[in-house]
């Protein structure tokens, strides 16, 4: 299974379509319709699902009490909204035009109102939105849909024909189970789980955290098992007790690799089951549904999102973003079918539904972007925009730990700033250190210009990773011609694309400290200064002059020979990209 995934997600990474769609279409290759190298899906299926338990654990962790009572009006009152307005309409919509049971529409009209939490929150976190005002709308949006997997599956249960399960309790004592449940995860949480973490941590032993990560994830969702409740909710739930923790990011980094490849063999298992047949015989009812689907659930969350005072741009980013079926779909579409309320095929059927829409979401989220409005959102927060900053001689765009260094600098000269980030954390965090940090997205031309950049005398560009890019910087030094531009830079690949720009100084992000590291090293080893002055001016000037050359050749493996850096005789150490460094 991992050997059929590795190329479909690499194909589908690199064409930008998203790892989600490669899983999907490896499960079908390798699934009993086609190749069929691969069997019992629905067994696999059983600790697939143990990846999307993990991925609630992690975004649980995110989320501290606090934080969770913060977005309560988000969670249960857009949350709810979206999955009863958008459930019921797409019930309408399936009953009108297939010829189901009320019932039968109903359970499959419901599941098809939840979005994909493995697609979106990945999505919103690589593009650094997820703690952003839009993104903790969507959040919280994605949050209720989660939870509301166990009155979901009651739903099916009441409406179930198949013979009642003596076992099963009533739907009111589920409700006092869901309650007790949580209490008592809580109470773990503070009076065994967290003195238990700090033995581990004051033991130094790595291993144990890992064991102790899975262990309570797999714990909290066997005890919901066991209640018939919701895994993922046990899962959340145990991430949540654990946000306050100290060791919060051990266990998350601990945890992350399972949930990834987990949650890839989820979606793997998810096109072994598709029924290829089901779909061959009726290819415009499952694009026409899916179509149907992505604009009624937009249709709805724009509503939505309007009477919550989003502003129209920003509304209509969000039905984009959460208008295609989830993850937990192909989960109720089996309790449906287990209810014999539909039949395989039509499981089948609507599963093709859901991933259709889903294989949506690269192209939907990107035009989202084109319509994400976040600055008036960030206001219904209270949060200040650029615009009402004072003219400064200087903006610096980007407060983490690079940015804040330069900026204490300039302001150690008397110089006046006005500093922009697009996380919502830093500028709290600046707020009780009564630092003035302005939200938005400064590599945005106008909202630079809202800042004061037309009369600056700088720019400083200190976000983390690859931007801004090569046409952003031309249109930025277009707009203000009369700002020197400064920029950090992620690696040399980012300084090769930049090539061509005018800037007034560029530094990639480890390279100096990694040089004044070499130094502190020789000067360990008893190397004369005058000697570690020539090492490390040979250095630099090695390294300027393959950069040149890379850049005049237009090949990141160019000029290979000035990288090694050695003394006749001596072994040589290649710093080629090729082979690891990144610098």
């Amino acid at each position: 299974m991992l050997g059929a995934a590795l190329p479909a997600v690499l194909l589908f990474r690199r064409f930008g379509l998203g790892a989600v769609l490669g899983y999907l279409l490896a499960g079908v290759l390798i699934g009993p319709q086609v190749l069929n190298v691969v069997g019992d899906a629905d067994g696999k299926m059983g600790f697939a699902e143990i990846g999307i338990t993990l991925l609630l654990f992690l975004v649980g962790l995110e989320l501290n009490p606090r934080r969770l009572w913060d977005l309560r009006r988000e969670i249960f009152g857009m949350g709810l909204a979206q999955v009863v307005l958008a459930g019921l309409t797409v019930t309408a919509v399936v009953y009108a035009f297939t010829g189901f049971t009320p019932a039968a529409a109903l359970a499959l009209g419901l599941p098809l109102a939840l979005s994909s939490t493995a697609q979106v929150l990945p999505l919103l976190r690589s593009a650094g939105r997820l703690h952003t005002r839009f993104g903790e709308r969507a959040f919280s949006i994605l949050l209720f849909q989660d939870l509301s997997i166990v009155p979901l599956i009651t739903v099916i249960a009441a409406l179930s024909r198949a013979p009642a399960d003596a076992n099963a309790p009533p739907g009111w004592l589920l409700g006092l189970y869901t309650i007790g449940a949580i209490i008592l995860l809580v109470l773990a949480g503070r009076f065994i789980l967290s003195p238990a973490l700090k033995l581990i941590g004051r033991l130094g032993e790595r291993e144990m955290f890992v064991a102790s990560g899975l262990f309570t994830v797999l714990a909290a969702s066997a005890l919901m098992e066991a209640l018939h409740l919701s895994t993922a909710l046990g899962a959340f739930v145990a991430g949540v007790m654990l946000a306050d923790s100290p060791y919060r990011h051990e266990l998350e980094a601990d945890v992350e690799p399972f949930r990834s490849i987990l949650l890839g063999l989820f979606f793997l298992t998810v096109g072994m089951l598709l029924d290829l047949s089901a779909i061959a015989t009726r290819p415009l009812f499952v694009i026409g549904l899916a179509a149907a689907l992505i604009l009624v659930k937009t249709l709805v969350l724009y509503g939505i999102a309007r009477i919550a005072r989003m502003e129209r741009r920003s509304a209509f980013a969000l039905g984009l973003l959460l208008s295609q079926g989830g993850e937990f779909g192909f989960v109720l579409f089996g309790q449906a079918q287990t209810a014999l309320l539909i039949k395989p095929e039509a499981a089948s059927l609507f599963s093709a539904v859901v991933t259709l829409s889903m294989a949506t979401t690269p192209f939907l989220m990107s035009l989202a972007r084109r319509f994400g409005g976040e600055e008036a959102g960030a206001k219904l927060r209270g949060l200040a925009g650029p615009e009402e900053a004072e003219q400064a001689a200087a903006i610096v765009v980007g407060h983490g730990r690079f940015g804040q260094t330069v900026a204490q600098m300039l302001l150690a000269h008397g110089m006046s700033l006005t500093i922009v980030d697009l996380d919502t954390e830093i500028i709290d965090i600046g707020d009780r250190l009564h630092i003035k940090i302005y939200y938005g997205d400064g590599t945005r031309t106008e909202l630079l210009r809202q800042a004061g950049a037309e009369e600056a005398r700088l720019i400083c560009f200190c976000i983390d990773g690859e931007q801004p890019d090569a046409d952003t910087l031309r249109t930025i030094q277009k707009a203000f011609p009369h700002a020197k531009l400064f920029v950090r830079l992620f690696d040399r690949r980012h300084d090769l694309a930049l090539r061509g720009i005018e800037m007034a100084g560029a530094v990639r992000e480890v390279h100096e400290s990694a040089v004044s590291m070499g130094r502190q090293v020789l000067e360990t080893l008893g190397v004369e200064e005058a000697e570690m002055d020539r090492i490390e001016e040979d250095y630099r000037e090695r390294d300027r002059r393959r950069l040149d050359a890379q850049h005049e050749e237009g090949d990141i493996r160019s000029a290979r020979a000035m990288a090694l850096m050695h003394r006749p005789g001596q072994l040589g150490v290649s710093l080629d990209e090729d082979e690891g460094t990144a610098m």
